[in-house]
């Protein structure tokens, strides 16, 4: 692939000095004392790596060999790469990204939470698992998040469980089971997480309508368009939409504004 023959020459330079930053320290291996050249030697990385001297060299003079993922994963550990520079090595080498596992527990940042709060419409901060992470006044109103304890204010759990959202979200029998296939795919990303399977498990013994749609296995893409929330006991149709705000934390600000013809 001319792609590829492009990168080869970026994934050599790039190799050779991640190569020669290292220390034999760093790796667990004596340092000696007659090294002519800085680093590792490219005989230590291919040890390491479980491959041969020979098969390294050729990648990393740029040679049109073929990787695997776990040896680029491999390749990873052994040049102690941070997450940026595996997605690095991984683009140069394969020319798309790696497999990331989802991540179910973090903080939300004090900027996206300043942010959020800077919003004029309802807004919210979902991880992986769906918790709510944090809402402004205007979600809080609008779907009374604060009433919750911090560990029960998921939104999956209010979806099929708090009878405010039920009520809340107009024609509840169709928007629930839609809502619920978004989550099914990110719990395919974060099914390694012990606590995302105690969230599926738990709903599927107290709520028979999650049990049935959770066991069809719909998947559904979009995070966006328009759903009617009733409101002073009549349904108004608010647009919404879900935006990524840290990629390798997993969150996503999900923001409601009354639709247009609404106002």
């Amino acid at each position: 692939m001319r792609t590829l023959e492009r990168t080869r020459p970026d994934l050599a330079a790039f190799l050779r000095t991640l190569r020669e930053r290292l220390t034999p320290a760093e790796v667990g291996l004596p340092s000696g004392n007659r090294r002519r050249t800085p680093g590792l030697r490219r005989e230590e990385v291919a040890a390491l790596a479980g491959v041969g001297l020979t098969w390294y060299t050729w990648l990393e003079q740029g040679r049109d060999i073929g990787v695997s993922a776990s040896f680029l994963d491999n390749l990873a550990r052994v040049l102690k790469l941070d997450a940026a520079q595996r997605r690095h090595l991984y683009l140069l080498a394969h020319q798309r990204p790696p497999a990331e596992p989802g991540k179910t527990w973090c903080v939300l940042p004090p900027l996206v939470r300043r942010l959020m709060h800077d919003l004029p419409h309802p807004a919210f901060v979902l991880n992986l698992r769906w918790d709510v992470l944090g809402f402004n006044a205007e979600a809080d109103r609008l779907f009374g998040f604060g009433k919750h304890a911090p560990e029960r204010r998921n939104l999956l759990w209010l979806l099929f469980t708090d009878p405010l959202l039920h009520q809340r979200i107009d024609d509840w029998e169709q928007q629930a089971p839609l809502m619920l296939s978004s989550f099914r795919r990110d719990f395919t990303r974060g099914t390694q997480e012990a606590d995302i399977h105690q969230l599926v498990d738990e709903l599927e013994r107290v709520s028979p309508e999650f049990r049935a749609w959770w066991r069809q296995h719909d998947v559904h893409a979009s995070c966006s368009g328009v759903r009617k929330l009733v409101i002073d006991g009549q349904p108004s149709p608010f647009e919404h939409t879900s935006l990524t705000v840290d990629e390798d934390r997993h969150l996503r600000l999900v923001v409601y504004a009354r639709a247009a013809s609404a106002s």
